[in-house]
């Protein structure tokens, strides 16, 4: 992983190399012979997602960085292959007063960030659900802001085939409340990943997500009246 300019790290092109070999040969003998390429590799992603979160916190609060093991949990998998094929992280934003969170996974052919919230708790998913149906006009806002839209395209998530219970169906933004995870991705290809802005660019995609962020943030942490729960 190269150092550059302004505080930011390059993504080792080894590393894609490495997660190409390792889809055609997931298997324990190759993985032990590569071992050592993989925890340099591993390492240095670590240092990677470090040094993001200190250029995250120049316009947020991060509380700590998280990187997820290789090794997949195969005990309840009809897929026994032992070893993930990608890398991620999270980022994971401070205290109750900031929620949601910044992702990012380096795969192959498939490099995705995503910032947003992802199949949020019963409570949370019953609290969005209720403010867009009192008033969805600052949620589409944010997701239709110019700047954010062209960043990040369209909201993402798993969806009801109907509405919710105890919400009318005939509701003018149940499009929006039969959501249940409220996410936006970002697709990068290998010489995009490659390149040396690449995280720059990533730190600017999640800047630009600040607002919605904040948005659903003010959101979890009121009531219906707007009054603080915390």
């Amino acid at each position: 992983m190269t150092l550059i300019k302004q505080g930011f790290f390059m993504i080792d092109p080894a590393l894609i190399n490495f997660l190409e070999e390792l889809a055609q040969n997931n298997n324990k003998p190759w993985f032990e012979e590569q071992k050592p390429c993989f925890k340099k590799l591993d390492s240095d992603f670590k240092s990677f997602a470090a040094i993001m979160a200190t250029n995250l916190n120049q316009h947020d609060v991060i509380e700590r960085a998280k990187t997820f093991r290789i090794y997949r949990d195969i005990r309840f998998s009809k897929d026994k292959t032992p070893f993930k094929t990608h890398f991620s992280i999270n980022w994971i934003r401070a205290g109750l007063e900031r929620r949601g969170g910044y992702f990012m996974r380096v795969k192959p052919h498939e490099h995705v960030i995503g910032i947003g919230f992802f199949a949020p708790e019963k409570e949370d998913l019953l609290r969005i659900r209720k403010e867009i149906e009192l008033d969805a006009k600052e949620f589409r806002s944010l997701c239709n802001e110019d700047t954010f839209k062209k960043c990040w395209g369209k909201l993402l998530g798993d969806q009801l085939k109907t509405a919710p219970r105890n919400f009318n169906k005939t509701h003018p933004d149940m499009d929006l409340i039969k959501f249940k995870s409220f996410y936006f991705m970002k697709s990068f290809t290998d010489k995009e990943v490659r390149n040396e802005d690449f995280s720059a660019v990533v730190n600017d995609s999640f800047k630009t997500a600040r607002p919605f962020l904040d948005y659903m943030t003010d959101v979890l942490n009121t009531n219906l009246n707007g009054e603080c729960l915390l």
